[in-house]
């Protein structure tokens, strides 16, 4: 009887042990108490995109404040909404950019870059059952976007489901975005130019 009790103990502070040094080992390693890792942390989670890609908290807030709104064609506010007006509103508030009225308006406004160029805050294209672009939506990361769907209001999509790849068309960056981006890389270059041969 001794033995078992003997048995039993040492396996219980065995077990104790190794759930102990789990628990040290999964600490975070960033502040728990900062309000924005705890955010990024949060709308991580939400929108099922890796914390690493959740460095806009302003483009994730907007998005998660506005899921779940109906869609409207020709809609503007939370009432209701179209796509291209949600990239709109996104825009305008996130970025202080505005865009065009509808998704091929938008697409003129856009420098074209690969899908796997995409960075959150970039614009996704789509030519549904039509030859000309007919969606528009907002990258957040992991191939996910957020967009107005015509069945299920603002919503988020993942780009690797069959319906979305079939249609997929473009992804774009705005212009102004890329102007930003060059100047920044100058200012790194020391603002020399290339020399052109």
């Amino acid at each position: 009887m001794k033995r078992k009790t003997s048995v039993a103990c040492i396996l219980f502070a065995c077990m104790f042990a190794i759930s102990q040094a789990q628990t040290l080992t999964e600490q975070p390693t960033t502040n728990p108490s900062d309000p924005d890792n705890l955010a990024k942390d949060y709308f991580s989670q939400i929108m099922g995109v890796a914390v690493s890609a959740t460095t806009n908290t302003k483009l994730y807030q907007f998005i998660y404040e506005w899921i779940g709104t109906p869609y409207r064609l020709g809609g503007t506010t939370k009432k209701g909404v179209d796509c291209s007006k949600f990239a709109y509103e996104l825009y305008d508030k996130v970025f202080n950019t505005t865009l065009g009225h509808n998704s091929r308006n938008i697409y003129t406004q856009v420098n074209p870059i690969r899908k796997e160029e995409l960075k959150p805050g970039d614009l996704v294209f789509f030519k549904i059952r039509s030859r000309n672009i007919t969606h528009v939506g907002v990258y957040i990361g992991d191939d996910k976007f957020a967009h107005a769907s015509s069945s299920r209001g603002v919503m988020i999509s993942d780009l690797n489901e069959a319906y979305w790849k079939r249609y997929y068309y473009n992804g774009g960056r705005m212009l102004t975005a890329m102007a930003a981006e060059n100047t920044a890389d100058d200012k790194q270059d020391g603002g020399r130019q290339p020399a052109l041969n």
